[in-house]
């Protein structure tokens, strides 16, 4: 056992001039959104215990460890293949990236330090330290600051991409501030890992299969079990109890097209905030972890440690536990989990948040049910919170508010509570008066200064969303005028010919330099909401460099939205007539489009966004 050995590495010491590879049979990076914005949150929360204001960057030394858990590596060529940890070495390396990039376009002095962690200089060409062949040019593409396109590409590089771009939606600079290059600093020296290394492959596998199999440690799961199974002595309810709960955690585990083994944990995290939680952590610098925190890293101390505030400890209620109440929530989870991924009547606002990634949806969505609620009273209360939240978030992402993980913690806390084990008319009430009182509108946030979607302009933070909003607005316009709900089928990616944004105006400046005073105004006016469209990927790319004029024959052929623009949309078709005639929307055809006509257009889209965001969809989904 002396070949094996196991070292402490800092993110520096792990990253540093390293080449780390894989092995072609090794599986593909796997990592969802949820697990990025864990990773992330557990890291602001433990920077934030320590961080006083007024901190330097040197003062970050003499905070404390965070611990990332361990890696297995075998060297072989001179790389270090990594039998376990491709996950988090993966994910580390485009957490660096983003914060690399942040850093040199604030001109920090921490940015020149981060660099190596990313690649090393190879007789003048860059080597990445995450050396696999297939996904360098991606890796690359995102150092450089460029674009790339993952169609095609394996399932790796895409999952990459869309990492990336959770990454830089939680916004760490806006979130951070002054604190920014502290926390790199602190990311780089205090955060680490066991690095065990194996004399060779045969080994390093061993070690793998020990440390996940024979030797794998009890789960906080097995451990909640556990817990709840002690006070039951008698044998029939013991083996009722550990049977019900086995049914429900494999239910939770081989749910869907994939299985995975943490469901069962997020589930967990999920129903005990939504209905237990009732403190977190305070907003500021040197805060520790309350119930709304502890829930999501030891839940299953968590609820050992508050007992009589639950009931548990005592057989009676744990049998109720383990045999009523989470396989109720169990089933209210997989439901919210097949409405995020199927489009399904009734609960399309689940699908809807779920393509804006909003990760505490299921949690929010669990904390109005009660055990004693019937099948159609849960979907109706799971629809309604759904709407509402689907409303907030675009309220908020049109005025360019952030959304994320972190960001929005503290207010689905505060959310949860308020609706917890709501009837439905109460749950209707709080949800719509909770809307009347936000201040984010579609027109507009006037204690933030900002001007709502008539200002919302195309950028790499807003993509996604303005994505979202085109394709819902353009189903809107479709099915309002008789025809079918394409929402669904306007967001798959994984077609052969996915949508894409269209710019109405093509980026050909000197054809506005008589309207545009500058090339940087000439941008804002091209890139805003109301001058996009979506278009099938292969006519955005025929199309886009033609002139309005030339354009506009093509969109005539695609969806109404984008066909509204010509006069062909307005000849026999009485029911987009009827639709824009008892809406009172200024929808009419333009034989050129120009800043005047796309002022009106951003009315016109501010009137859209209005009706179908409009908060009687609370209670109208209740009703359905």
């Amino acid at each position: 056992m002396s070949s094996i050995t196991p070292h402490y590495r800092s993110v520096t010491q792990l990253l540093q001039s390293r080449s780390f590879a894989i092995d072609e049979y090794q599986r593909e990076y796997k990592w969802e959104r949820r697990h990025i914005e864990e990773l992330v949150s557990d890291l602001l929360a433990r920077f934030w215990g320590e961080y006083r204001e007024g901190h330097l960057p040197k003062d970050v030394s003499s905070y404390g460890e965070y611990f990332l858990g361990s890696i297995i590596v075998t060297e072989r060529g001179g790389k270090s293949y990594l039998v376990d940890g491709q996950q988090r070495v993966t994910s580390l390396t485009l957490l660096m990236i983003h914060l690399y990039r942040i850093a040199r376009a604030k001109e920090l002095n921490v940015s020149a330090t981060i660099e190596p962690l990313i690649f090393s200089d190879n007789f003048g060409e860059q080597q990445f330290n995450l050396d696999i062949k297939e996904r360098v040019p991606v890796i690359r593409a995102l150092f450089n600051g460029e674009a790339y396109k993952a169609e095609g590409k394996d399932e790796s590089i895409s999952n990459i991409l869309a990492r990336y771009d959770d990454i830089e939606s939680l916004d760490l600079a806006g979130e951070l501030g002054d604190a920014l290059q502290g926390f790199i600093y602190w990311l780089m020296n205090n955060v680490g890992l066991i690095e065990i290394e194996a004399a060779n492959d045969s080994q390093a596998y061993g070690i793998f299969e020990t440390m996940n199999d024979r030797g794998k440690p009890l789960s906080p799961v097995d451990m909640l079990k556990a817990y709840l199974l002690a006070p039951i002595t008698d044998e029939d309810l013991r083996n009722r109890a550990n049977s019900t709960w086995r049914k429900t955690v494999l239910g939770l585990v081989s749910w869907g097209e994939e299985p995975d083994a943490e469901r069962d944990a997020a589930a967990m995290k999920a129903w005990l905030r939504a209905q237990y939680a009732n403190s977190v952590r305070e907003r500021k610098a040197g805060s520790v972890d309350r119930d709304w925190e502890l829930i999501g890293t030891t839940f299953h101390r968590w609820i050992r440690d508050n007992e009589s505030r639950i009931g548990t400890g005592v057989a009676q209620r744990n049998y109720e536990v383990m045999t009523e109440e989470l396989p109720f929530f169990a089933n209210a989870y997989q439901l919210i989990l097949h409405a995020s991924t199927h489009y399904t009547p009734g609960l399309e606002a689940v699908f809807y948040n779920a393509h804006n990634d909003f990760t505490w949806q299921s949690t929010v969505l669990l904390a109005a049910l009660d055990p004693s609620d019937d099948q159609t009273t849960v979907r109706k209360k799971i629809a309604a919170t759904a709407t509402f939240l689907d409303i907030w978030l675009m309220r908020r992402t049109t005025n360019n508010i952030r959304v994320g993980y972190s960001t929005t913690s503290y207010t689905m806390f505060l959310l949860v509570k308020e609706i917890r084990r709501n009837t439905l008319p109460e749950l209707v009430d709080a949800l719509t008066t909770r809307l009347a009182e936000s201040d984010p509108a579609f027109e507009g946030s006037e204690s933030r200064g900002r001007q709502g979607i008539r200002d919302l302009r195309l950028n790499q933070a807003t993509r996604r969303y303005i994505f979202h909003l085109l394709a819902r607005v353009t189903s809107f316009v479709e099915t309002s005028s008789g025809k079918p709900d394409l929402f669904d089928k306007y967001v798959d990616r994984k077609v052969k010919n996915p949508s894409d944004i269209e710019h109405i105006w093509a980026d050909k400046f000197e054809r506005y330099e008589a309207e545009c005073t500058s090339p940087q105004d000439f941008d804002d006016w091209r890139n805003n909401a109301a001058g996009l469209l979506l278009l099938p990927a292969d006519v955005n790319r025929s199309y886009q460099a033609k002139t309005f004029e030339e354009k506009a024959p093509h969109y005539a052929k695609q969806n109404l939205y984008a066909a509204s623009l010509t006069s062909a949309a307005y000849a026999h078709q009485p029911q987009f007539e009827s639709f824009r005639t008892s809406e009172q929307l200024n929808f009419h055809p333009y034989e050129v489009f120009g800043k005047d006509e796309q002022v009106e257009r951003r009315e016109l889209l501010l009137d859209l966004a209005n009706k179908i965001w409009s908060p009687n969809r609370i209670a109208d989904a209740a009703d359905e």
